[in-house]
């Protein structure tokens, strides 16, 4: 019988999942997509798909507006359909997205009992999705107690990030207590530096901006990790579809010692109402707002481009320079205009816009005499899951 890999990477507001073939036979470490899915908008509007690995749909179900479900439910949904589909396949293995490693973790690790303990322990530290990830591992372990888990950790790429630019000038009582710069987004980090050589070989000093939902930037010097927008947690950085992006702790403060916020409040705030979100008064998604004429709406595109441009800068001071610049993910993969105000704010660096190649969504994006070459190039967190379990677990 065939052998399946499956892969689960759990958002705040979404789930992903894919499961991908062994070719056992002919390599044992090829890897071949059987399908790829998500279920969007759990906590809003539910809606669960699936495609073939020719982007055929091969199953979808909407719950309906209104009928919130959550992320016990996606999950269960998933697991179903899955051994459902896969009944003809072996699962040999399921890779997890865990946001949160932290020190002990700097590199995927085989799920037991006691690695999920630990990564239970750091959900203080990350809310918002450390446990959606651990809730995804112990619901497949129910379905597949057999079956072995590997979690696979955004922090670990940037764990290569010079000890400066991972240390916060705090006590060091504190910083033994896990407040340094973590940083996230690195399993597509990861994938993107891994397909650098094929577009831009030369290129040495790289920015990745990973725009979707959660958005962040990266600096990578030979492909890896110098710097990250992202700090101790996801909530940092750059202004997101609703966080808020970079705080003043002393606004922060003000807002507790007046009243206005409890912590709990305050949280929820930052993360679900912030952002986009809250600059646009509108909607924390970057389609609708710049398909909108509203001045609110205009205003934070502004800001989260002015934000964009402030870090490019910043980061190709701590590089030396800058080669190439990508942009990755649902909103930095699929918006033109976006790219284009992006781009448009570092003439300063060289950096010249192809028109209608960024209208064609790429690859390059950028002219032949540009001083910095601009990329359009999708990322594949799933497939790089998928990888990493195979890697460790070996030919099943």
């Amino acid at each position: 019988m065939k052998q399946a890999i499956v892969v689960f990477n759990s958002g705040s507001t979404s789930l992903k999942f894919g499961a991908y073939a062994v070719d056992s036979d002919a390599d044992p470490a090829a890897l071949s997509l059987l399908c790829v899915g998500r279920i969007d908008s759990i906590e809003g509007d539910p809606h669960f798909f699936v495609k073939d690995a020719a982007g055929k749909s091969l199953a979808a179900h909407e719950w309906g507006e209104g009928h919130a479900i959550d992320h016990a439910v996606a999950l269960q949904h998933v697991i179903t359909w899955l051994a459902t589909h896969l009944s003809e396949k072996t699962i040999v293995a399921a890779g997890h997205r865990v946001v949160l490693g932290a020190m002990r973790y700097d590199a995927p690790v085989r799920i037991d009992g006691e690695v999920l303990d630990y990564l239970d322990s750091l959900v203080a530290m990350e809310p918002s999705h450390q446990r959606l990830n651990i809730a995804g591992a112990r619901a497949f372990a129910e379905a597949f107690p057999e079956v072995p888990q590997v979690a696979c950790f955004d922090n670990s790429f940037h764990r290569t990030m010079p000890e400066v630019a991972q240390t916060y000038a705090l006590p060091k009582e504190v910083r033994d207590a896990g407040v340094r710069h973590w940083g996230c987004h690195g399993i597509s980090y990861d994938y993107i530096s891994r397909q650098m050589p094929k577009f831009a070989p030369q290129a040495r000093r790289v920015i990745v901006a990973h725009l979707g939902g959660g958005t962040s930037l990266c600096a990578m010097q030979g492909g890896r990790s110098v710097e990250t927008t992202m700090g101790f947690s996801a909530l940092s950085g750059l202004p997101m579809a609703t966080r808020s992006g970079d705080i003043p702790p002393g606004a922060l403060f003000y807002l507790l010692r007046s009243h206005r916020f409890d912590v709990a409040a305050l949280e929820k705030m930052l993360y679900e109402r912030a952002g986009l979100l809250g600059l646009s008064g509108i909607s924390g998604d970057m389609r609708v707002l710049l398909g909108s004429a509203d001045p609110q709406a205009i205003a934070a595109v502004a800001q989260f481009v002015y934000a964009m441009t402030k870090f490019i800068g910043a980061y190709t001071a701590v590089l030396g320079g800058l080669d190439a610049l990508v942009f990755t993910a649902g909103i930095g993969e699929n918006s033109a205009p976006l790219r284009a105000a992006s781009c448009g704010q570092l003439a300063w660096l060289g950096v010249k816009l192809d028109e209608h190649a960024n209208t064609a969504g790429g690859p390059r994006i950028s002219a032949a005499d540009s001083a910095v070459s601009v990329w359009v190039i999708p990322t594949d967190e799933e497939l790089m899951i998928a990888q990493y379990t195979l890697a460790l677990l070996g030919p099943c």
